[in-house]
């Protein structure tokens, strides 16, 4: 992980509290782990094999034809994206890392979505 130094109190907070969730999960090939970043305007999900290294599977409001919806119906639309992806790779299983953002809003959103695609967590 890097060392930098947080720009705002709440960002001091949420690295904080993503240093203590990585300490607990780590995800492998068999489950890897669905890592969520959200920005002020997107939202980017990736699959990650701690293991190896290696992000598995990844989708993000960025991609072609991604529908200009509310921010939380598009992260529901990147979460059922990513599930579809990882099912056509063989992931049916994840472990749920919302990267010290809270659960709700748009990261309950994709993660709703994820499940509702067909992913467990």
């Amino acid at each position: 992980m890097t060392t930098r130094k947080p720009g705002t109190p709440k960002t001091a907070r949420r690295l904080r509290s993503k240093r203590g969730i990585r300490r607990k999960v780590s995800g492998t090939a068999e489950r890897p782990r669905l890592m969520v970043f959200r920005s002020n305007r997107h939202v980017y999900a990736q699959l990650i094999d701690d293991v190896a290294g290696h992000t598995l599977v990844s989708a993000s409001t960025l991609e072609e034809g991604h529908p200009a919806a509310s921010p939380v119906a598009s992260s529901e639309t990147v979460g059922l994206r990513l599930a579809e992806r990882a099912l056509q790779s063989g992931i049916r299983s994840v472990v749920f890392d919302r990267n010290g953002y809270r659960y709700h809003g748009r990261v309950k959103s994709l993660a709703e979505g994820a499940r509702k695609g067909g992913l467990t967590f």
